[in-house]
């Protein structure tokens, strides 16, 4: 029920709705006071998300830091949290990734490195009324063909969420008493609830946060003055997140 919940009340969170809410407002509403109101409302939550300055400054507080790979040390596995496979139904015949692939990519790295022994990929189907395949088995698939010995893979493919991720991963790591070191891998907007999740599971990880959306500071006319597309779209993702960050909170998941 919490998962079902979450990925309809998630659409509930997009700016964009709440712009077209105020332009309808200022449409339908009689009262010339409340027209004005509502749709200032609309031009200046439109200004506000669309600036990409403001948008980035939000993301370098909220995401986590990256960790130089030369202060990486040795660890026995690292866990991978999913959530950046699609599938297509017209074409079927491969697996497609998002920006997000950098989850698995710098594990990668790391493992041609030598810094990590195992991979384990923790993720289930995304998807809330059709089953796919999951995405740990298909990011299993990836690391395969890229070289990875099919035994220093494990795979948990039925966590929905990342609760379940560090819950089904907690458990499946006591079957593993000779994993010590653990590295948790996932996006830095989505670490710090993560790594909360973890810990409240009673996993004892480090962390090292991948798929950046903050960037250096540009004081250029075009991050400061010139509304952006893309600004206003990632706000989707980062609204989305601190208030699942809050939710878990509230419900001593993290």
């Amino acid at each position: 029920m919490f998962f079902i919940l979450s990925k309809t009340l998630q659409y509930l969170l997009m700016p964009v709705i709440w712009v077209i809410v105020l332009l309808l407002l200022a449409v339908f509403l009689k009262s010339q006071k409340w027209k004005r109101l509502t749709l200032l409302t609309s031009v200046g939550l439109l200004l506000f998300f669309s600036n990409p300055f403001i948008s980035n400054e939000v993301w370098r507080a909220w995401e986590v830091k990256a960790m130089p790979i030369k202060n990486v040390g040795d660890y026995d596995v690292a866990v991978i949290l999913t959530g950046v496979t699609s599938y297509r139904e017209d074409v079927p015949d491969r697996i497609h990734t998002s920006k997000g692939a950098d989850r698995f990519l710098h594990p990668l790295h790391l493992y041609r490195m030598g810094k990590i022994d195992k991979i384990l990929i923790t993720g289930g189907s995304g998807f809330v009324l059709e089953n796919r395949i999951p995405e740990a088995e298909q990011i299993e698939k990836i690391l395969l063909m890229a070289g990875v010995a099919e035994e220093d893979i494990i795979t948990e493919s039925n966590s929905r969420n990342t609760r379940e991720n560090a819950v089904n991963t907690a458990a499946l790591l006591e079957k593993h008493p000779q994993f010590k070191k653990v590295l948790l891998v996932t996006s830095a907007f989505h670490m710090r609830r993560s790594a909360a999740c973890f810990e409240k599971a009673g996993v004892n990880a480090d962390s090292f946060p991948t798929d950046f959306y903050s960037y250096e500071r540009r004081y250029t006319p075009d991050e400061v003055i010139i509304p952006s597309a893309e600004a206003f779209s990632r706000w989707h993702l980062l609204i989305h997140e601190i208030t699942g960050f809050v939710v878990y909170k509230l419900l001593g998941y993290c």
